[in-house]
């Protein structure tokens, strides 16, 4: 029968189909997908076929002849555990909003199963409302207008029955750079000139939940502003303060849990403590000692995301109270969770609770927590003011007090699970929880008979699911084979190709020898080791060997007249034909009436090859050799003939392209090269005439050598002269000089007698 495959809408019909994969026996069968059935009838394979032959879907196989009480399929169990009836109100000590409560389900991987969740909030449910405020100095005249909040949301005819309030209040941490750590400022962070004034702090619990209004507005009252540097404050540090410090808040276990938040600024978030220092992650976990938060310096502020999951595990539900010039994006990042603005002095604060309130709990938001990993759920709504079916939630706006509304929750499994595994339901919110036990029915109930050597086996086996289970020492589709003394995995290995799966999975081994099996079309699988079917060759225009052929071990046998790998083209030559006739200059082969050319000539005709040697340099030896019987083929000639048909000529005709290539004796060849058909085919025209440079004249390289030598003779001699000449001059100057001071010294002398003489005479 067809069923619904579950998309988000559900609204999909499609067809059961069995899609298989490698089948040996029925816990395959029913791990191949939803629709896969067994048929464990006996006899229901013919001979040779293989046992996969027994899983299909439910109506092939009855088409083939299995009885439908011989079919296996597993079918979704659900078991309703616990499903105490909904609460009318809250007379109660624990009032029941969700039922049921307890659910196991067993199911088969890829079939869905629904039920139905059905849910009623209690009239007079209790409200905790913890009211948290920024206390900086932004904030003083909020501070007025909160001390007489106390009174207004007593008189809230909505919650009065029941309602407990709290108070606490929050600045920043007190740490550059976002609190000013001046001794003076850090005990009054405030403007000089306002008095009433407090010491900076992170996070302050001021007053647990009280029924008592009174007692609220006296705490209140004995509040004062304090101050910090930043416009940024640590709003997220107290929110999950207030979130996991249960105890000290005072949260009750049956009550809707609401924390206000009143500022005017925005909020730091995980990673902005590093501007401080401050690198250890937040933890989540309460630090509270005499009301103050005691980690506000040593940890990160935290994420939006631990918040999130914070205040939805302890069912809280928060209310940003804010002013305009505040854009706030935790309404989108938190789920259940309202953003009203307030008023300048905040004198409107009980009107945005009041109008939070009503939508938070007008609103059912069904969502799950712990699904394991391949499990799916998606949510359709019943009721009149109901959202889309959804894979993550499912949501009914405009709910009363006391007014039942109800969910279909479809479950999928994609894939076996090896152990119970659970997930919880749960309104956001609300304390009630629906629990539902998961496992999967993967393993057939074939109710075998109990003859461990029943005759349908040859007596040799039992029966398991309508396939034998052989004995030791026989193997075969009815246990028919002895392996006697040989031994069974030689006896197997023998039907193994490559020491690859025994008969490619396409065959029995009995007695060491491969039974193909029969393909899902009526053929057979055929070779030694079955490897082999005739289904599974190349397509054109989606017929096997394009109609034109037949399929033989997976490639195609064409009839006559055609060709190709899919026989998909005629024989035909007439696009291969070059303008000399021939086919593809042959250097190549013609293939459904085109140019396969060999390795670097190019289509369409193979003419030419870009990517080969050039031949004037290749062909050099052989046309020096043929042309003027040198170089170093010249013993060996005849070989050059048998590639080049060459011709000597006087001068080309047409100017073409030349080759110019310089033979073993140093002489200039000109030559034309054409090439023929064939791939080493060349018609040659060699120029008679090799340009060849004269000979060097040895009378003028001797006379040369002498003038060169006695030039070089001369130019020493002169070079020797002029180094003895400058030697001699610099001898004959040196001893001028010392002439003259000798001539100096005389003179000297001489009137130094003089002046003596006169001197004695005197």
């Amino acid at each position: 029968m067809p069923s619904c495959r579950l998309s988000l809408s559900c609204l999909c019909q499609q067809e059961e189909v069995c899609s298989k994969s490698v089948i040996n026996s029925c816990r395959d069968c029913i791990r191949s997908g939803p629709y896969c059935v067994w048929c464990k009838q006996l006899n229901f394979t013919k001979a040779g076929e293989q046992e996969a032959a027994r899983c299909d879907t439910r109506a092939q196989l009855i088409k083939r002849g299995c009885k439908l009480d011989e079919i296996i399929s597993p079918k979704n169990n659900l078991t309703i555990v616990k499903e105490d009836p909904l609460s009318l109100s809250f007379s109660q000590q624990e009032p029941v909003q969700l039922r049921p409560q307890k659910i196991n389900l067993r199911l088969r991987p890829g079939l869905s199963t629904t039920f139905s969740v059905s849910f009623k909030r209690v009239q007079g449910y209790p409200v905790d409302l913890y009211y948290l405020m920024d206390l900086s100095y932004s904030m003083k005249d909020d501070l007025e207008n909160v001390k007489e909040l106390g009174q207004d949301l007593f008189k809230y005819e909505l919650i009065i029955i029941s309602t407990t309030i709290g108070f606490g209040a929050f600045v920043d941490k007190t740490v550059l750079p976002y609190t000013n750590t001046n001794e003076k400022k850090l005990q009054k962070p405030c403007d000089e000139n306002y008095q009433q004034c407090q010491a900076a702090f992170g996070y302050r619990h001021v007053l647990s939940m009280t029924k008592s209004e009174v007692e609220f507005k006296s705490k209140v009252t004995e509040q004062s502003i304090s101050g910090n540097l930043d416009s940024p404050e640590g709003s997220l540090d107290a929110m999950m303060q207030a979130a996991v410090c249960g105890d000290k808040i005072g949260w009750r276990n049956s009550s809707t849990r609401l924390i206000v938040l009143t500022t005017d600024a925005g909020f730091h978030m995980a990673g902005d403590g590093k501007l401080a220092g401050i690198l250890e992650p937040n933890d989540e976990h309460c630090h509270m000692k005499n009301n103050l938060y005691t980690k506000s310096t040593e940890m990160d502020y935290p994420s939006v995301g631990q918040l999130a999951m914070q205040l939805a595990k302890n069912n809280i539900q928060p209310i940003f109270a804010v002013t305009q010039n505040v854009e706030i994006q935790l309404q989108q990042m938190i789920p259940n969770s309202e953003v009203g603005v307030l008023s300048k002095n905040s004198d409107n604060v009980v009107k945005l609770i009041q109008d939070a309130y009503h939508k938070l709990s007008s609103k059912v938001t069904l969502t799950h927590v712990n699904l394991p990993a391949n499990v799916s759920v998606v949510y359709t709504p019943k009721c009149a003011h109901a959202g889309p079916a959804m894979a993550s939630e499912g949501v009914c706006d405009k709910v009363g007090a006391g007014q039942e509304i109800s969910f279909e929750v479809t479950v999928t499994v994609a894939s076996c699970m090896e152990n119970t595994e659970s997930f919880t339901i749960r309104p956001q919110g609300i304390k009630d929880t629906l629990t539902v036990t998961l496992s999967t029915n993967c393993e057939c109930e074939c109710e075998d008979p109990k003859n461990s050597n029943h005759p349908h086996c040859k007596g040799k086996g039992r029966v398991s699911c309508g396939i034998c289970s052989c004995s030791e020492g026989f193997v075969g589709q009815f246990c028919e084979c002895s392996i006697g003394d040989k031994d069974e995995h030689s006896l197997r290995a023998s039907c193994q190709r490559n020491n690859g799966t025994e008969c490619e999975g396409q065959g029995d081994c009995v007695c060491g020898r491969c039974q193909c099996h029969t393909t899902e079309s009526g053929s057979s699988y055929h070779g030694d080791f079955c490897e082999c079917d005739d289904e599974h060759c190349e397509k054109s225009h989606n017929k096997l060997c394009g109609g034109n052929g037949k399929c033989n071990c997976g490639k195609c046998e064409c009839f006559q007249g055609y060709e190709g790998s899919a026989c998909q083209c005629r024989k035909s030559s007439a696009g291969c034909q070059t303008p000399n006739n021939t086919v593809c200059y042959g250097r190549g082969t013609c293939k459904c009436d085109q140019c396969e050319c060999d390795e670097g000539y190019q289509r369409p005709k193979c003419h030419e090859c870009l990517g080969c040697p050039d031949p004037c340099q290749t062909k050099l030896n052989c046309i020096e050799c043929l042309g003027f019987d040198s170089g170093p083929f010249k013993k060996n000639c005849g070989a050059c003939s048998k590639s080049i048909y060459h011709e000597m000529v006087d001068q080309f005709p047409i100017t073409s392209k030349q080759c110019h290539q310089k033979d073993t004796e140093g002489c200039w060849i000109t030559f034309k090269l054409e090439q023929l058909v064939g791939k080493d085919n060349y018609k040659a025209e060699i120029l008679k005439r090799r340009d060849c440079p004269e000979p060097p004249s040895v009378t003028a390289i001797i006379g040369g050598s002498i003038a060169s030598v006695a030039v070089i003779g001369i130019l020493l001699l002169m070079l020797i002269k002029l180094f003895i000449y400058m030697k001699d001059l610099k001898e004959y100057r040196k001893f001028e000089n010392e002439k003259k001071k000798s001539k100096w010294a005389e003179d000297i002398f001489q009137k130094a007698n003089i002046v003596k003489d006169a001197s004695v005479k005197w």
